[in-house]
């Protein structure tokens, strides 16, 4: 039996979502994320973004009760092209004059419909720190650390295959916090008893717990909940990305994106707000448990009154490399900032049953010495 693995091509179609041209040669530019700027690879023209890195204002949040119902004002929304993956049901976005290309995240190739999406616009995005090829670097090394995957994965990161750029989805949240609590605080303490143990009468000491009933109040702001708001890549992975440094977001310019693909947001603010609001009960709770204090905590209630409810749309820079293997799609994704790297990858049934049975082996070699000893 043998491993077979095939690359998951990356579409080479231009990028015609955010378009910049050149100044000298009218040429695409791009943006460089080691450079910061757009740069033409046709002339080597450099151009900054303009306030890019130097905004003094902070980011302004929106009202969530606002967007909850719709109500946003008319500049906050946009419309564009977007089309659903039939293989993953990712949100591809087309540009103007754009009929058809392949899905970023799976290879599936995808043709627009004829409808527009009204969505909420982006308020920051956090730009790329990395190049694809330093990317690529921190693919190869976790590639290098993974046992039992076949010898084609190697020879997947050495050909140096295109890693897709793009700026994934992520509702944002705040808020302030109020809650009232009731529960109890428990005290242990010992008490010694006589137990048979062994036929004999024995002391021990037991455990107890004494309670008595306690409540306060706890408050808390929270400042930047994070929810990815894309079903496209496997929320295990996203999280594994994390940390986020969302203090070097920047307001949101389209120049950030030429040369990237930027998704569509899939999860909708109300349903982005509910595992956000579930995050913020686990927090709360966990306070009301710290305030009561003692040995043990018992909670009955608690009633939270939220404030302040702002949120932001924002776009944070994954790398995205997918490949196939026995007819299934898999990918790595790498933090556009930092270099993290999750994926998934097949196993190598070859080097598995090596495995077993070297370890039978050596397993059988120590039960023969023993035995002879």
């Amino acid at each position: 039996m043998t491993d077979t693995l095939n690359p998951d091509p990356v579409s080479d179609a231009p990028l015609a979502e955010h378009r910049f041209p050149c100044d000298t040669c009218g040429s695409d530019l791009r943006y460089a994320p080691d450079a910061g700027q757009l740069v033409c690879d046709h002339c080597g023209n450099v151009q900054a973004i303009e306030g890019g890195g130097f905004h003094l204002q902070p980011i302004a949040e929106l009202d969530l009760r606002a967007g909850l119902r719709a109500d946003l004002p008319a500049e906050q929304m946009e419309e564009t092209r977007v089309t659903t993956c039939p293989n993953c049901a990712a949100q591809v976005e087309f540009g103007i004059g754009k009929h058809a290309t392949e899905c970023p995240f799976c290879a599936t190739p995808v043709v627009v419909d004829t409808g527009t999406n009204r969505h909420i616009k982006p308020r920051a995005v956090l730009p790329f720190a990395l190049t694809e090829n330093v990317a690529r670097d921190a693919m190869k090394d976790w590639l290098g650390s993974l046992w039992f995957a076949p010898n084609g994965l190697k020879d997947y990161a050495r050909k140096g295959r295109r890693m897709q750029g793009i700026y994934v989805p992520y509702w944002t949240y705040d808020a302030d916090t109020r809650s009232s609590y009731s529960g109890q605080r428990g005290t242990v303490y010992y008490v010694t008893q006589t137990v048979m143990r062994d036929g004999k009468r024995v002391q021990q000491r037991v455990a107890k717990v004494s309670w008595r009933a306690a409540s306060g109040r706890v408050s808390r702001f929270f400042d930047d909940v994070l929810v990815l708001a894309s079903k496209s890549l496997p929320k295990t992975y996203t999280d594994a990305l994390e940390p986020w440094d969302l203090s070097a977001l920047e307001p949101y310019a389209p120049e950030y994106l030429a040369g990237f693909r930027a998704e569509a947001y899939s999860v909708s603010l109300e349903d982005g707000f509910i595992e956000a609001r579930n995050h913020m009960d686990r927090i709360i709770e966990r306070d009301v448990k710290f305030d009561i204090g003692g040995d043990r905590q018992r909670i009955h209630n608690i009633d939270t009154q939220l404030s302040n409810l702002t949120f932001k749309h924002v776009l944070l820079p994954v790398w995205l490399a997918a490949y196939k293997y026995r007819g299934r799609t898999f990918r790595f994704v790498v933090n556009g900032r930092t270099g993290r790297v999750q994926g998934e990858r097949p196993y190598s049934a070859i080097k598995i049953t090596i495995a077993v049975i070297l370890g039978a082996l050596v397993a059988g070699a120590i039960g023969y010495m023993a035995a002879q000893q």
